[in-house]
């Protein structure tokens, strides 16, 4: 999707730690013509295109994802222009003059120079719109940190030149807003974050708007849910089973390595992951036997993976139609597999 750019903000932000200053300087604001008269419209070429092919989730694998997915908070009814973030970001969306948008453009930056991860470098704002199939227009705010140590060919004398406050649009921070679900699915409710540093730019640069839990987490507070459902059912109020077991429930959710707790049957086992499955269907688990480490949709479970115990030790059973290999070759490629019952019985006869 190519993007035809309708206003375009310049600003400098310089931050001088010495002294605890931080400032910036608007350089420009432009129109289309303006921009594609510029050196920025070779400098962005394609850049917001990738922003918005880049894939982001709105409950990502790790709470340290470069891309999220944030939506702008309301409190009880109230519409969702009573949040100051989204109010801003719709009148600079829909800013009809230069003098409009450079208005709202200087609001973004006076806002970021007060966020505690500010950093010096090129900050702009990008009012677009595509080129072809829709005409909804987008805003985009891209953060440009200085290069340090930036050299360059200069001439047979000197070789190389030193290149002050050179920027790149490589880690480049940005903000898309709205967010597109698939081309032309607009929801104007979301923004959509890049930042691969860990100094979660524009988490604090946008006070107002939250971000999904990480799936582990969500995955996490299913399963607590689900087991105190079933501590409440099982054991009678304000009995000392019932107290021992919550105690064991709320150190399982703050452990960084859980054991199994033997508390579930199979069918409430598998009815907790189906019911898990359907609000997240790719969800992964992943099983430490030992040493042996093995991950796996948490839908299979209970259908082609059966966790079992055998005398006092435990088993993880998993059927398949084919078994293959990576690339680090082994006898195993070569072995004819025993019927289950034999490696059972084996296993009895070891294990004796």
């Amino acid at each position: 999707m190519e993007f035809s750019i309708q206003y375009l903000s310049f600003f400098v932000v310089e931050i001088d730690p010495q002294k605890d200053s931080r400032s910036y300087d608007h350089y420009q604001t432009m129109d289309e013509e303006l921009f594609e008269r510029s050196a920025l419209s070779h400098f962005l070429e394609g850049e917001l295109k990738r922003i918005v092919k880049r894939k982001a989730q709105s409950h990502p694998n790790h709470a340290q994802a470069p891309t999220k997915i944030g939506q702008f908070v309301t409190e009880g009814e109230h519409p969702l222009d009573s949040n100051p973030n989204y109010a801003l970001f719709q009148r600079a969306l829909l800013a009809a003059t230069i003098d409009d948008f450079k208005k709202e453009s200087v609001a973004f930056v006076e806002t970021y120079l007060s966020t505690s991860a500010v950093r010096g470098g090129v900050f702009l704002v990008c009012q677009a719109k595509p080129k072809k199939y829709f005409d909804d227009p987008f805003l985009f705010l891209l953060k440009c940190d200085f290069q340090d140590d930036i050299a360059v060919l200069s001439d047979a004398t000197t070789l190389l030149k030193k290149v002050e406050r050179a920027i790149t649009t490589k880690n480049m921070k940005s903000i898309q807003y709205p967010y597109m679900i698939e081309e032309g699915m607009l929801e104007h409710d979301k923004v959509k974050i890049h930042q691969t540093s860990h100094a979660r730019y524009f988490e604090d640069f946008l006070p107002f708007v939250e971000y999904g839990d990480p799936m582990p987490e969500v995955i996490k507070t299913q399963v607590h849910s689900m087991v105190q459902d079933h501590v409440n059912e099982v054991y009678s109020s304000n009995s000392n089973e019932k107290q021992e077991m919550e105690e064991r429930l709320e150190s399982w959710s703050i452990s960084e390595t859980r054991e199994l707790q033997e508390q579930l049957n199979h069918h409430q086992v598998v009815e907790a992951t189906a019911a898990i499955t359907a609000h997240i269907p790719d969800s992964k688990t992943t099983i430490k036997l030992g040493d042996v480490v093995v991950k796996f949709p948490l839908e299979v479970y209970g259908t082609n993976v059966h966790l079992a115990k055998l005398n006092d030790r435990y088993v993880l059973v998993v059927d398949a139609e084919q078994v293959t290999f990576d690339k680090h070759a082994s006898p195993i490629e070569f072995l004819k597999p025993d019927h289950l019952e034999a490696v059972i019985q084996r296993m009895q006869q070891d294990d004796e």
